[in-house]
């Protein structure tokens, strides 16, 4: 697909500045860091994630779109082994590899070597916008060498592959938006998809908290496995987000890319 970096970049920064500017306008919760300084650390972080995965795309061409074609071209995959109608095989291929990415999410907190590459993402004190970008770039490569081994097993096309990237990120900067929804819209919502109420359970520093609702577009695998959390205990003004033993050292960009590495 032509100019598909053009497109999705295009929506991210869309997406961005509009879930930024209605978190700024109703804000769900007081923030406890200044803005300025989380915001220079995760976009820190993302431009080291970009870069690197520029870095990859050189010894590894064909990452997850690259990989959709290739194997598309090949024959390979399950989706190349049947014959769907075009719209079925996008369908049930985003829908494959959302759960495929609430499983990878599931396993980075009981797996205690990528639980300390995820822990960069719940150490954020603050939730907002932000938070969907702020991931270590060791545990962004892995991800991405997990979606290109997906991509070749289910053998999709690249649009499918495209829209799902798509979907992921602006989900993402939606449920970790700090954007106060009216109770009554985001229960309807979360029957479908994960909102901000619902994912802020997840950065709870209490661990049978975080160890709940992993889902960043669809709110139905939660439900379905049993990981499921609706509120928090304390509630959303009173809950603290983050880890338990840390203090206001996330902002800082030096810290959180060291912190796989800590003893902690």
């Amino acid at each position: 697909m032509e100019n598909e970096t053009l497109i999705r970049f295009g929506v991210f920064i869309g997406l961005f500045v509009l879930f930024a500017m209605t978190e700024a306008m109703l804000p769900r919760r007081q923030r406890t860091q200044p803005r300025s300084t989380r915001w220079v650390t995760n976009w820190g972080i993302t431009i080291a994630n970009t870069v690197l995965l520029r870095l990859m795309s050189f010894g590894l061409p064909l990452l997850a779109v690259g990989a959709a074609a290739h194997a598309t071209a090949q024959g390979w995959g399950l989706f190349n082994a049947l014959t769907l109608p075009f719209w079925i095989e996008v369908i049930a291929a985003i829908l494959i590899l959302d759960f495929i990415i609430w499983a990878q999410h599931l396993i980075t907190h009981k797996v205690p070597l990528l639980w300390r590459l995820h822990r960069v993402h719940h150490a954020d004190m603050d939730m907002d916008v932000t938070t969907a970008i702020r991931f270590h770039p060791v545990e962004i490569a892995l991800s991405m060498l997990i979606k290109i081994g997906a991509v070749y097993l289910l053998g999709p096309a690249a649009l499918a592959v495209i829209l799902f990237e798509i979907i992921l990120n602006g989900t993402a900067m939606f449920n970790h938006a700090n954007i106060r929804l009216p109770l009554g819209l985001d229960a309807v919502v979360r029957r479908v998809m994960v909102t901000p109420d619902m994912h802020r359970v997840h950065h709870s520093v209490h661990r049978h908290e975080h160890d709940s609702n992993y889902g960043f577009a669809l709110s139905i695998w939660d439900r379905m496995f049993g990981t499921y959390i609706p509120q928090p205990a304390a509630g959303h003004d009173d809950m603290e987000v983050g880890l338990e033993w840390q203090d206001d050292r996330p902002s800082k960009l030096g810290w959180s890319l060291a912190l796989p590495f800590a003893r902690k």
